[in-house]
């Protein structure tokens, strides 16, 4: 690149990067604010909370880069045109491939890494974060441990604490519902959480086990140690299945038809496999978007205001559209292809209005009677 390329490729790079934290941070902010049940619900560490939002960011970052694209693209081209220096650029010879190559080079950078993100750092991040997350709600000792509240985990099980002293549970109440018909109901005088051969376990010590027999009568057993085991009530949450945003590019491509989930969930599978290859192409789409709304007309001091609101509809537009279109792909596979025409069809509308039809806008006619100056053919 030249100088002056090299110029307005880092004026963009730096308005998009700023924009583009600015906008992750809000949007990671918002979604913290969702993952606050982690502390407050299952007393998990703030490192843990951290942990699991920002494994959240690469899905972020890859929904927002084309609009910090369109956006730093659109700041950038119309302060440094007000300031006449794409004028100077033209004026010293630079053709418009050559003043809008900076930004078309910067989107395709950023479309490749886009690419990358949706095809590998998401899927892995995702991945990381369910497992974290259910490892946090599957911690029944934080999700029990609430002194002086009844909680339950599902329908099966109650359990209530009177006061916590160290690692040590005093008045310990606990209902198993599991099987309805003959419930129980275990009061001890303390409790602690223990591991046996890896199964996670409640000592209680000087326990009362109340339970009715077949006979519809109460049946009361004493226990000066009672080994109460929780492995049961830990298996739905131990269950983790993967969503399509969790999912490699070739597992939502090449479903496993004989699991009932994949099988019913595969055209959502397919329709996420084609937004993973065709959201990249955004980027170069918002590029495009910015250079013909403020390049792609005559150069103005007063601004270009009309033209900029003008394309920031049709950034919004073509945005939601394609969000639109995956998910109506999840009920038809047929509109996949429409996934593909869309930023096509639109990179070929605007690379045409630019550089073609582009040609043409402010070009003066010639003077009558006068052949035209080299300077008026070249315009």
């Amino acid at each position: 690149m030249t100088k002056i390329q090299a110029h307005l490729f880092r004026q963009v790079l730096s308005a998009v990067v700023i924009i583009v934290g600015g906008l992750v941070m809000m949007a990671l902010l918002a979604q913290g604010l969702s993952r606050t049940d982690l502390i407050l619900e299952n007393r998990q560490s703030a490192l843990t909370y951290f942990y699991i939002v920002m494994l959240g960011s690469p899905q972020v970052i890859a929904l927002l880069t084309p609009l910090a694209i369109f956006v730093g693209s659109v700041w950038s081209l119309n302060r440094i045109h007000k300031d006449s220096e794409i004028v100077v650029a033209q004026a010293a010879g630079m053709t418009r491939w050559q003043v809008a190559s900076p930004l078309i080079r910067l989107a395709v950078v950023c479309a490749v890494l886009h690419l990358g993100v949706n095809l590998w750092v998401q899927p892995a991040a995702q991945r990381a974060m369910r497992e974290a997350v259910a490892v946090a709600r599957a911690d029944l000792a934080a999700a029990m441990i609430r002194p002086g509240q009844f909680t339950t985990n599902g329908e099966r099980l109650t359990f209530y604490a009177r006061e916590q002293v160290g690692g040590e549970l005093r008045g310990v109440m606990i209902s198993d519902m599991t099987d309805p018909d003959y419930p129980t109901d275990i009061l001890a005088r303390t409790a602690a959480l223990v591991t046996v051969e890896g199964r996670p376990t409640l000592l209680l010590r000087d326990a009362l086990s109340q339970q009715l027999d077949n006979n519809q009568q109460l049946s009361i057993l004493e226990f000066d140690q009672y080994m109460f085991d929780l492995t049961d009530f830990m298996k739905e949450d131990s269950e983790l299945i993967l969503k399509a945003s969790d999912k490699y590019l070739h597992e939502l491509f090449f479903v496993d038809r004989k699991d009932y989930f994949q099988n019913k969930e595969a055209d959502g599978f397919l329709a996420e496999a084609h937004a993973r290859l065709t959201t990249p192409l955004l980027n170069i789409v918002m590029a495009l978007l910015a250079i013909v709304s403020v390049l792609g007309g005559d150069f103005s001091r007063q601004g270009y205001g009309r033209r900029i609101g003008l394309a920031t509809g049709a950034a919004a537009l073509i945005l939601v559209v394609q969000l639109g279109l995956q998910s109506a792909a999840a009920d038809d596979p047929a509109l996949n292809i429409v996934q593909w025409l869309v930023p096509l069809g639109v990179i070929g509308g605007l690379s045409w209005a630019y550089f073609r039809r582009g040609r043409h806008i402010g070009r003066r006619p010639p003077r009558e009677g006068l052949p035209m100056t080299r300077q008026e053919a070249l315009a």
